[in-house]
């Protein structure tokens, strides 16, 4: 299947090379790989393979910045830079969203209202956040005072994901800047091109050269393990699966580095009897099946009172059917191509195991009809599955939900936290009284009621268990992205 739309003609894809001290570079050695498109499975372009050479450079360039011309900006200088960042990512709106629906195959409507303005805001909320930014003292009686001084952790390694590819990294990006850090970023290597063009845009806006460095390249003994071994190194912010968390936390263990966390989610929707379920079942379409299911704060476990169970099931399928799965650049598609074959084979294999194991595919489960190309599977709905089945215990990460009836409230909560994730969770509910009660039981970072994505940026996000390490939002961010340091001075 061919994309034709108007803005695909208009906006070409990239080829990627890597962006150290301030200029683009292609790899010592010359290595590329191919990025492919995942609607179509056809090359979009060049991407340099980067490995521990490149990553040093990196580092390098990141370690002379540190106390160069960015140490020396005033804040008010510095804001004005990291503003302005946001400001022409907004002004090139169309040619990232485009790029962002070609690499990662979500639809072009999400990328332009969602991913790419959220993108700009990251660095418009973190600019002025800045300005609230400030430290504690304390009087000891007659005798001291302490204050604190706040001072960047130095250089910090970004690893970021396929899912948002811009969005969560201008996320850890833009705190980072603003508290006078230098970075090094490793994009996925399945979706590049957005990170590359964030270098020049960073360069327009007046950064200096060292400030932001980018290298491309794969994770296991390539450009991935490179950053996190690397003894100049002094931080690293990684978003993704668990598996890869706990192989970087075992390499950043060498020296001690800090690390901030948000790994994956196996996340519970809980819908009362009480619930308006056309509120419910709207809300419910999009945490399921938005960005195709790649997002990890969807609602994949989803869990319904009995007595409206029957009457859920039935709305929410027949309006999951509705939803139109297709080119990324069509405006009617809901639902665009997951991000790559190896995981549509992943999400694919997860439908066969749920059939294994006694669930029953009411909807879905399988490539739409007459789409040879591209990876694609419809909304896929399961029942019937026990709290001990893998597709109920394991993240799957694809338009795929499991839908289980429950009669009474501690045994839900019991449920929603049967699991070694404690990313998210949603409940519905008009009783507030149960609203309070059982989200305040329940094991994760952030529980939304009666709503879904809903995100103030001041507020603590991050997961419990083995959905992360630590909070970002707000102070949180700043708390990573800085050191203290006391202050004694005797009266």
């Amino acid at each position: 299947m061919q994309a034709n739309s108007i803005l695909e003609k208009r906006v070409k894809a990239i080829d990627c090379n890597h962006f150290i001290n301030g200029e683009y570079v292609s790899s010592k050695n010359g290595k590329t790989f191919e990025n492919i498109n995942p609607a179509t499975e056809e090359v979009l372009g060049k991407v340099a393979e980067g490995g521990k050479e490149e990553i040093d450079l990196a580092v390098a360039a990141a370690k002379k910045a540190l106390n160069g011309p960015w140490k020396k900006m005033t804040t008010n200088d510095r804001i004005a830079v990291i503003r302005r960042i946001g400001d022409i990512i907004l002004e090139r709106k169309e040619e990232l969203a485009t790029l962002e629906s070609l690499d990662t195959g979500k639809p072009y409507w999400l990328s332009s209202t969602v991913d790419i303005p959220r993108a700009a805001y990251n660095f418009h909320f973190f600019a002025d956040y800045l300005r609230a930014v400030g430290t504690e003292a304390y009087q000891t009686d007659d005798q001291a005072i302490n204050y604190a001084i706040r001072r960047p952790v130095g250089v910090v390694g970004m690893i970021n994901p396929w899912n948002l590819p811009l969005l969560l990294l201008t996320w850890k990006m833009a705190p980072g800047l603003a508290a006078g850090n230098t970075v090094v970023i490793k994009p996925a290597e399945l979706t590049p091109m957005t990170a590359t063009l964030l270098g020049e845009i960073c360069r327009e806006a007046g950064v200096p050269d060292g400030v932001v460095n980018i290298v491309h390249g794969f994770g296991p003994d390539s450009a991935g393990s490179a950053l996190t071994e690397h003894p100049d190194v002094d931080a690293i912010s990684f978003t993704g699966e668990t598996t890869t968390g706990k192989i970087i936390m075992s390499a950043a263990a060498k020296s001690l580095k800090k690390l901030s966390y948000e790994l994956g989610g196996k996340n519970p929707n809980i819908i009362f009897g009480d619930s308006d379920l056309d509120e419910v079942i709207e809300t419910t379409l999009k945490s399921s099946f938005i960005n195709q299911g790649e997002v990890c704060l969807c609602g994949s476990r989803i869990y319904v009172e009995r007595s409206v169970y029957d009457e859920f099931l039935e709305k929410f399928t027949a309006k999951a059917k509705e939803l139109v799965v297709g080119d990324p650049f069509d405006p009617k598609t809901k639902v665009g191509a997951l991000v790559g074959e190896e995981h549509y084979e992943r999400v694919t294999k997860y439908i066969q195991i749920a059939q294994e194991e006694g669930g029953q595919i009411l909807l879905g489960g399988k490539r739409p009809e007459g789409m040879d190309k591209g990876y694609y599977i419809e909304p896929t709905i399961i029942v019937g599955l026990t709290a001990d089945c893998r597709v109920i215990r394991e993240e799957i990460f694809g338009p795929v939900v499991t839908v289980v009836p429950f009669d009474t409230e501690e045994e839900v909560i019991e449920r929603a936290n049967d699991t070694h994730y404690g990313l998210s969770a949603s409940i519905w509910t008009n009783d507030l009284r149960r609203a309070h009660r059982v989200a305040g039981q329940i094991e994760a970072g952030i529980v939304w009621v009666n709503t879904w994505f809903l995100r103030d940026l001041r507020t603590p996000f991050g997961g419990m268990k083995q959905s992360g390490i630590g909070r970002e939002g707000g102070m949180h961010s700043f708390e990573f992205y800085s050191e203290l340091t006391n202050i004694c001075i005797k009266l």
